[in-house]
């Protein structure tokens, strides 16, 4: 991974200084909660329901062993002893004390990490495929573009301040894990008939009040043009995104305002200006970088190995778990296993400071000291042998990050909400454990199959409900939590948003909604069809028939739209 040299750690203790006098003279009233608020917001610091929340950056989601310890003794010593990761790869802590958190910004300091960018109006920190460095269908390491643009974009003075928040996503592979298609860039390496590396944009993706799909501004951009390129798109849209309106400052309303081509064509007469200027991107420094993400020292394993299969064979648990947690390596005898952070009875995506602690020792045993964070808010182990699946999956038991629920129903999304966020409508965790207690089955989520049920307190989209197989929003009706459910999103390459259900349903009956929208899935599927391609084959109207309860407002909402044609 990439570590940092004396400026990037000159640069971050710096800034640990100058927000601990900011704190200071805050607490000594000699700044207003006006002008502190964009001083704790460039450092990750946000004003939640209880107490402040802090959002930690994973660059890319990768983590070493060292900074999950410091992770971990942050949520022992300065939160209430556990941490949160976000869709976006982050860790947030949810009970700081304000004047405690230019500690933790000092802790993080030591080990390389930080908060900023987490926060404002500017490049938030760039995601990438969990799998990166280590899927068997990957063109190039993603983490060197992105390691590459963190870089660029750090206090980079002219987008400090754009029109709204930014975020980039960058894919090195033929599956888009990363969910690109949905950020305000997505990048997409590929080759073109030479076989030189570049890269596929995408513009004006994005969820939230108005969810969009991104649009490809360009099919081939070379690789030495990245930044060149990247500066063009920001620039344009620096200069005409809208400031008036908080609800339409995205660069997606801006795209669509324009049309893809017409913003296409501003971008490509701003790179003409600076295309050839020091910015483009040199080979050398590309190999700079590089060097960085190099593989670990993998041993020469055999394809075939008697004490695996054994265990397959002897322990059906183990078995289970290794089908639906373990993901294919690029190297044979080598293997990639999820952690997943969905332990019912927990909020999805918690973890505890004793597990974090864990998670880093069984990485150094297993994993040559490396975790990575998922966008689906679990944890991920890299290259680890396939000989070793076993103790670790005895180990990983033992703290409850064994749950064999990886692309289940089970392995759902889901933001704060009400419990901590503040700007939340309604709860999302009481909504996970109800759907929780409600089909606890191992074996009927299995029967569903592949099935991502994302869930988010307001419309903000936290929870990327637009494009969950079944997306669920918390709304508000008169002081009382209700919530819309869609069907029929996904994040992937066959990237779509979900379709209104219908009318609302009352928190009381969220989960008994999911179960009558899934036994229409089970009548009608065919040929072991996923719940989405389902969906897309026989439409939304057999599960708005079916989804709600007889001689219910709702119900009767919806036979008056039968009523009227509508």
């Amino acid at each position: 991974m990439y570590q940092y040299d004396y400026y990037d750690q000159t640069l971050v203790d710096e800034r640990v200084a100058q927000y601990r006098g900011q704190v200071q003279r805050y607490l000594a009233g000699e700044l207003s909660d006006d002008e502190f608020r964009p001083l704790r917001l460039m450092n990750g610091l946000y004003l939640q329901r209880h107490a402040p929340m802090l959002r930690v950056a994973i660059p890319y989601g990768l983590l070493s062993s060292r900074q999950m310890r410091t992770l971990a003794y942050i949520a022992r010593r300065y939160d209430k002893g556990f941490g949160h990761f976000t869709t976006r790869q982050n860790i947030q802590y949810n009970w700081p004390k304000l004047e405690e958190t230019p500690d933790i910004l000092a802790e993080l300091a030591q080990v390389q990490m930080h908060a900023i960018q987490t926060s404002g109006n500017c490049i938030r920190n760039v995601t990438a495929d969990h799998l990166a460095g280590v899927a068997p269908d990957e063109i190039e390491d993603p983490r060197i573009y992105c390691e590459i643009i963190r870089q660029w974009s750090t206090f980079h003075p002219e987008f400090s301040y754009l029109p709204r928040k930014f975020k980039i996503a960058v894919t090195g592979a033929a599956r888009d894990r990363a969910a690109a298609q949905v950020h305000d860039i997505g990048l997409n390496l590929a080759r073109d008939t030479e076989g030189q590396i570049g890269f596929r944009v995408l513009v004006g993706g994005g969820l939230g009040r108005t969810p969009l799909i991104g649009q490809v501004i360009r099919e081939f951009l070379p690789q030495r043009d990245l930044l060149t390129y990247l500066e063009a798109i920001l620039r344009v849209y620096n200069l005409h995104g809208r400031r008036d309106n908080i609800y339409k400052a995205r660069i997606k309303i801006l795209v669509k305002a324009l049309g893809a081509e017409k913003f296409r064509e501003q971008v490509e007469t701003e790179w003409e200006h600076t295309r050839n200027s020091g910015l483009a991107l040199d080979p050398t420094e590309v190999e700079r970088v590089r060097r960085y993400f190099t593989s670990p020292a993998y041993e020469t394993i055999a394809v075939d190995d008697a004490s695996f299969d054994q265990w397959l064979k002897a322990d059906s648990a183990f078995s289970t778990w290794v089908k639906h947690n373990i993901a294919p390596h690029k190297i044979v005898g080598y293997r990639n296993v999820f952690l997943a952070l969905k332990e019912p009875g927990a909020p999805p995506g918690d973890i505890s400071a004793d597990q974090m602690d864990a998670v880093a020792d069984l990485a150094d045993r297993y994993s040559f000291g490396m975790i990575c964070s998922t966008h689906h808010q679990n944890l991920l182990l890299t290259d680890v042998r396939q000989a070793d699946l076993y103790p670790l999956w005895q180990a990983l038991k033992s703290w409850k990050l064994a749950s064999p629920v990886i692309g289940t129903l089970a392995d759902m999304i889901c933001c704060p909400g009400l419990d901590f966020c503040s700007l939340a409508n309604a709860s999302s965790i009481s909504i996970a454990h109800q759907i929780n207690e409600k089909f606890d089955q191992l074996d009927y989520l299995y029967d569903l199959g592949d099935l991502r049920l994302n869930m988010s307190g307001c419309m903000n989209a936290c929870g990327h409900h637009h494009v969950g197989h079944v997306g669920i929003l918390g709304v508000d009706k008169k002081g009382e939590e209700w919530y819309q459910i869609s069907l029929g999103g996904s994040s992937e390459n066959d990237v779509s948003l979900g379709d209104i259900l219908g009318p609302s349903v009352p928190k009381i009956e969220v989960a008994n909604t999911l179960e009558r929208i899934l036994k229409v899935y089970v009548e009608q599927r065919e040929n072991g069809e996923r719940f989405l391609d389902t969906f897309r084959r026989i439409g939304l109207e057999p599960f708005r028939v079916r989804a709600y309860t007889p001689g219910s407002k709702e119900a009767k909402q919806e036979e008056q739209r039968h009523a009227v044609g509508y």
